[in-house]
């Protein structure tokens, strides 16, 4: 099925998409809403707006992101990824960051943020590609070498719900967690603190 071609310039004069851009905007700020920063983010790159106000969504994203993870760590709540389209999105921010940090090569920001995905999240596929992801980084491998060598791009599915991480690898999800169980010991390690917390509420 052909997607219909979008008329950037149509859209940027049409009242309709505008006034909703204006009600997006106003209701992600008014709610926090990260999922609702997302849906701001694609209109605004639809009409292919300004960088800097597409910036500014990003950082809103980010920040917002941040600070849910934050409430939630002293919570001790995970985030329903599969149920909850907000918590998805709360995910989705906080991953992409962590996905831009490895590029970068920030690897201990990488590793971090990939561990407390894995502490955070309710699915447990997810909970094991986070681990991969955060094993691949101690293992000290690069991001383009993660990207070309560990990661099945050929399987993602546009309607999966979860499409925005990657849980696909060139081998079983098991053998990769068997292959790097020193590193998975490690990240466990220093991850005690946050269940010892959460047990500790419990």
């Amino acid at each position: 099925m052909e997607m219909p071609e979008i008329h950037v310039e149509e859209l940027k004069k049409d009242p309709e998409f505008l006034a909703n851009i204006a009600r997006l905007e106003k209701e992600c700020k008014e709610e926090e809403s990260v999922a609702k920063g997302y849906q701001l983010l694609d209109a605004q790159l639809v009409i292919e707006a300004p960088e800097d106000e597409i910036n500014e969504i990003f950082t809103f994203i980010v920040n917002t992101a941040f600070d849910r993870l934050a409430e939630y760590l002293s919570e001790h709540r995970d985030f329903d990824v599969l149920g909850n389209e907000e918590e998805r999105a709360i995910a989705r921010a906080i991953y992409e960051h962590a996905i831009q940090r490895y590029s970068e090569n920030d690897k201990k920001a990488a590793k971090e943020m990939f561990l407390v995905l894995y502490h955070t999240v309710n699915d447990d596929e997810l909970k094991d590609a986070m681990m991969i992801h955060a094993s691949a980084v101690m293992s000290g491998m690069s991001f383009d070498d993660f990207i070309e060598n560990l990661v099945d791009v050929k399987d993602v599915d546009p309607h999966d719900p979860l499409a925005f991480f990657i849980r696909s690898f060139v081998q079983p999800n098991d053998i990769l967690l068997t292959m790097y169980s020193k590193y998975v010991q490690q990240g466990k390690e220093e991850l005690k603190v946050l269940e010892e917390d959460k047990s500790a509420s419990q």
